[in-house]
């Protein structure tokens, strides 16, 4: 059998860490070549330069796509999106990849699904078959209508996809690969590093060694207009919680601005004493950063998938995730500072949780390089794992 090219677009920050391990073993894989295309967000500086970690990690990659628009409003979304199909097409023509893989649901994921697909070229679609409070929903159910072949994450989000009317045998459950990484960090990692010292980021030094907790809140597209009202009332109660705090900056998606915005000016008029503020982190040490940490709190869907797994609370503010499969970990407030505050109090008074494995066991990298070494991409008939 010829040696297959997949090409794997990342197209922002959270996707890298969701297919990391795949890429490892699709790499490593003897009848698989990986064909890594960079485009998006996961380019740019403001939003954490994911492109670092990836080359640092020791990734060839075979094309990078300059494709967003500035503005973070629906408008500057449709309009990237429709950049990023024009682009991604003469990439995939250019490389003739067997196979392309799309990852999850960003805004920016459709272009991928679009550009192969009117180009015959087989479609992989990573994380389908979940629902969330978002545009992301949409765009996850549109790719999954496009592609040939579905690796899901969940038990719930297969019997969701095959009800969208697709071949059963072109559903697998393999687990998400960000799972791997946490169980990787779960048995071994240890917080061997100073989140300050080696990434910088704004604000005071806090002194976080006795206890800690992690924000991450990113806008909802479909309430992209509340989204710096939504943003302060996490930050009033963060700093009224007055406990240390590392804070990561939102995703670019509609409401990005003002969410931003929300940050910068509460940064500037409240200054807060025990909040320190992050673009990006490496991907294991981020987990590593999780693990240790009292709760999670905000929007990120960390909070339900690697969080499930590494036992950590999460405070899940708001409808970003409304609906995603969620294990015990996860505790669900609005948009209001003191039903934030006293839920964050009781996460971090919480012991850490049994794992989860709701989102996979460890192992789902592999079994995506196995499963598209064999897969019948001229017919899209999978063998069933």
């Amino acid at each position: 059998m010829n040696t297959r090219k997949i090409c794997v677009v990342v197209t922002a920050r959270p996707s890298y860490s969701r297919i990391k391990t795949a890429l490892t073993a699709i790499q490593s894989h003897p009848d698989l070549e990986l064909q890594l295309v960079i485009a998006g967000s996961a380019l740019l500086d403001r939003y954490g330069n994911a492109v670092d970690f990836i080359e640092k990690d020791g990734f060839p990659i075979a094309a990078k796509v300059f494709m967003v628009l500035e503005g973070e409003n629906p408008t500057t979304m449709a309009k990237t999106t429709g950049l990023g199909v024009m682009e991604l097409t003469n990439v995939f023509y250019n490389l003739q990849p067997d196979a392309v893989i799309t990852i999850a649901d960003r805004f920016e994921t459709i272009a991928t699904s679009i550009a192969a697909s009117y180009q015959n070229i087989p479609l992989v679609h990573i994380q389908g078959g979940e629902v969330t409070g978002s545009i992301d929903e949409k765009v996850r159910h549109a790719n999954t209508k496009l592609a040939d072949l579905h690796l899901v994450c969940t038990d719930d989000a297969r019997e969701r996809v095959i009800k969208l009317g697709e071949d059963p045998e072109k559903v697998i459950n393999t687990g998400c690969p960000s799972i791997d990484l946490a169980k990787e960090i779960k048995l071994n990692g240890r917080l061997d590093f100073n989140p300050i010292e080696k990434y910088g980021g704004v604000g005071l030094p806090i002194s976080w060694k006795d206890g800690y907790i992690v924000v991450m809140q990113h806008p909802v597209t479909t309430e992209y207009k509340q989204s710096k009202a939504h943003v302060l009332e996490t930050l009033q109660a963060i700093k009224e919680l007055d406990y240390p705090t590392f804070w990561f900056w939102p995703n670019v998606d509609a409401g990005s601005d003002g969410t931003s915005n929300g940050i910068r000016s509460f940064r500037e008029m409240e200054k807060p004493q025990n909040i320190h503020f992050f673009k990006n982190m490496n991907p294991m040490d981020f987990l590593k950063l999780l693990k240790y940490s009292k709760a999670l709190i905000g929007n990120s869907s960390a909070g339900l998938r690697e969080c499930s797994y590494l036992g950590v609370p999460v405070v899940n503010i708001g409808n970003r995730q409304h609906r995603r499969s969620r294990a015990e970990n996860v505790s669900d407030v609005g948009y209001n500072q003191q039903e934030i505050l006293q839920a964050t109090k009781n996460a971090i008074a919480r012991e850490h949780l049994p794992s989860s494995d709701l989102y996979g066991k460890g192992d789902a990298g592999k079994r995506m390089a196995d499963i598209l070494a064999v897969v019948d991409l001229t017919y899209s008939k999978t063998i069933m794992y």
